[in-house]
C-alpha cells in the first residue's frame, strides 16, 4: 500500500501558508527519508538482464512469499554461497519499513547482477503483503516468517526493520536496526559489510 501523501496533499486547505505548513509536518513525521523521491519501481527486467544463475532464479521469484521457514531460507542461503547477501526484514503492518522499502527497490535494481537480496516478512498476514508488494514491487522473494523463526536464527528479533548483512563466505558481518534513511547510507553499508566483508557477526546498530 503506498503511503497515502498525495491523497493527504490533496485534502489540504487552498490557504497557501496552511499548506506549506501540513506538507512540512507530513515530510517531518515519515522521516525526512529521500527513498519517497521514487515513484515508480525500476525496470528490473532490463535492470537485471544477463545476471548469474544463482541471482537470475532470484528475479524470478520476485514478490513471492515463499514457504519453508527456517530451514528453506538457510538452504537458499548456502546456494548463494560466493556472492553478498542483503537481508531485509519487514513487515506490512511496519511504518519504517514502508518508508525504507524504495530504497531496497533502487539498490537491488542497481547491485542485483552482484549482490543477492532477499526478504523475511515478519508476523504478517499473508494477504497483506503481499497487497504491499503489489505497490512495491521488488526483484527477489521473502520468505514466510510467521512464528519468528527466521528472523530470531538471523539474530534480528529486536526491531523492525533490520538488514542483516552477509559476506561472499557466506558469514554474517553486521545486522542494522532501524530504516535506512538514505540510498547514500544503505549504499554505504552494502559495500563495507557485504561486498568487502566488515567486522564480526555481532556487529549491530540501532537506527
Amino acid at each position: 500500500m503506498l503511503i497515502p501523501r498525495k491523497n493527504a496533499k490533496r485534502a489540504l486547505p487552498v490557504v497557501a501558508l496552511a499548506t506549506l505548513l501540513l506538507i512540512s509536518a507530513g515530510v517531518a513525521g515519515c522521516g525526512n527519508t529521500d527513498s519517497e523521491a521514487i515513484s515508480e519501481p525500476p525496470d528490473y527486467e532490463r535492470l537485471l538482464a544477463d545476471s548469474p544463475d544463482e541471482l537470475a532464479g532470484l528475479h524470478l521469484q520476485g514478490d513471492e512469499l515463499l514457504d519453508g521457514g527456517e530451514e528453506a531460507f538457510a538452504a537458499r542461503l548456502e546456494a548463494l554461497s560466493g556472492y553478498p547477501v542483503v537481508v531485509n526484514v519487514w513487515a506490512s503492518w511496519c511504518g519504517p519499513c514502508r518508508e525504507e522499502f524504495p530504497l531496497f527497490q533502487e539498490q537491488s535494481a542497481a547491485l542485483g547482477r552482484e549482490v543477492a537480496f532477499l526478504g523475511v516478512n515478519f508476523q504478517d498476514d499473508p494477504d497483506a503483503a503481499a497487497t504491499f508488494l503489489e505497490s512495491y514491487p521488488v526483484p527477489y522473494p521473502s520468505y514466510l516468517d510467521p512464528d519468528g523463526a527466521v528472523t530470531e536464527s538471523l539474530g534480528a528479533g529486536k526491531g523492525l526493520p533490520a538488514t542483516v548483512f552477509f559476506d561472499r563466505g557466506g558469514k554474517q558481518t553486521y545486522t542494522k536496526y532501524g530504516p535506512y534513511r538514505s540510498a547514500r547510507e544503505f549504499r554505504a553499508d552494502i559495500a563495507r559489510f557485504a561486498e568487502r566483508g566488515g567486522p564480526p557477526s555481532d556487529s549491530v546498530r540501532a537506527g
